[in-house]
């Protein structure tokens, strides 16, 4: 049977991911603006990889 928490979190996903999406895409921007003539595709997976670091970080101090 699928719990509760997982029906809501599939509830929310589409919005997950759009606000997830905004994320990726501010940092995008500062990225922009601060350094000129950005490899655009390596910026990307710099911020990708910093996120994912965060959610680890996050992920180790609220369910460790």
């Amino acid at each position: 049977m699928t719990s509760i928490e997982q029906l809501e979190l599939d509830a929310q996903r589409q919005q997950l991911l759009m606000d997830v999406r905004r994320l990726v895409e501010k940092y995008q921007s500062i990225f922009g603006w601060d350094i000129p003539d950005i490899d655009q595709a390596f910026s990307d997976k710099l911020i990708i990889a910093a996120m994912r670091k965060a959610l680890d970080t996050i992920e180790r101090e609220w369910l460790e």
